[in-house]
């Protein structure tokens, strides 16, 4: 390690993302806990990810929101919670500030007013970064996860693997109840997630809507899966569909759509973040890419979770035998697309 424990007491990690942007850094996290067990690890993100901190109690101990800053696209800057949320992070006194939120082209100069006695993290040729040796060229290449754990094993940690986690608790079992969704027997349904948190990254929900069809002619339940922002493309999949399904999205945790996922058949979405809790929780998947980055984004395990890169091989065909292929021990065969 570039520093003995006794050195480092308080870290903090910047990553101010979205859920599956968040999930691709746990392995990192897990080997910097494993490295620094005794430190107190805070999270400074978007408001969502306080709940990381209840979800992952053993790698994070507090959070601190970001509230936003020039060249981000996440969330608008407000000057005045910026220079609080500034003044909170100086005066905690780390010992280590991590900036993994990217190449570092934007937020390098603003992580270093954090003010740790070391900054750590990614750089890209042109722009600034704190010249102490405890920076890494940014990999632009491979999958995010593995990127994340290069950053570790620079600074002289070692890897502890590149699973990915969602751990489950108790209240997500009763969300799911509340949701009426408790009476779905594991494996007897496939969780259909057509949203996105951009409409150019959506596969067309009659792909969607054929493929739920199909499931359902085999005997397996159908639920709908998604947030309530993505309410009007859930609705537009079961419009498009003979059977009817059941309908999750805007009634579900995230917790509850992750236990939903455990126990699912087979989940087929877009690039997003349940394709990593698919991942996490070792659930069979077809995840579409649609931002042109499978090898970045989609699940490392290529035997289990079948993906598509719409945008070099927009083949509807291979996503039907991609289906059939995971659906060969289903309840009937006898129909065809």
């Amino acid at each position: 390690m570039f520093k003995p424990t006794e050195d480092i007491k308080k870290i903090i990690v910047f990553r101010a993302l979205q859920l599956g942007d968040m999930l691709c850094a746990i392995p990192a996290i897990r080997a910097l806990r494993s490295a620094y067990p005794d430190a107190e690890i805070t999270l400074a993100g978007l408001p969502w990810a306080a709940s990381l901190v209840d979800r992952f109690p053993q790698y994070f101990d507090d959070f601190i929101h970001f509230p936003g800053y020039h060249g981000l696209p996440e969330q608008g800057l407000d000057a005045e919670a910026f220079t609080a949320f500034l003044s909170t992070v100086q005066s905690a006194n780390f010992d280590l500030a991590l900036q993994m939120q990217g190449n570092g082209s934007v937020v390098n100069p603003m992580v270093e007013l954090f003010n740790a006695k070391y900054t750590a993290g990614f750089y890209m040729d042109g722009h600034y970064y704190p010249d102490n040796g405890l920076f890494l060229p940014y990999p632009n290449f491979g999958s995010e996860i593995e990127r994340h754990i290069a950053l570790m094993e620079y600074l002289g940690i070692p890897s502890k693997g590149t699973d990915l986690e969602f751990p489950l608790r108790p209240k997500d079992g009763e969300d799911l109840l509340a949701a009426g969704l408790g009476d779905l027997e594991p494996g007897t349904y496939v969780c259909i997630h057509p949203g996105s948190r951009g409409s150019w990254r959506q596969w067309p929900t009659a792909y969607f809507a054929e493929m739920a069809d199909y499931c359902a002619e085999q005997g397996l339940d159908v639920v709908l899966t998604g947030t309530k922002d993505e309410l009007e493309i859930v609705e537009d999949v079961r419009r498009q569909m003979k059977y009817t399904p059941l309908i999750a999205a805007g009634k579900t945790s995230l917790g509850a759509v992750a236990l939903l996922i455990r126990e699912t058949y087979l989940l087929i979405s877009n690039c997003t973040g349940v394709s990593h809790i698919a991942s996490a929780m070792k659930t069979p998947s077809i995840v579409i890419s649609m931002d042109g980055e499978p090898d970045r984004w989609a699940p490392l395990n290529r035997e289990i979770h079948y993906v598509i890169d719409w945008t070099a091989n927009p083949d509807f065909g291979l996503a039907q035998f991609y289906l059939k292929k995971f659906l060969k021990k289903a309840i009937r065969q006898d129909t065809d697309f």
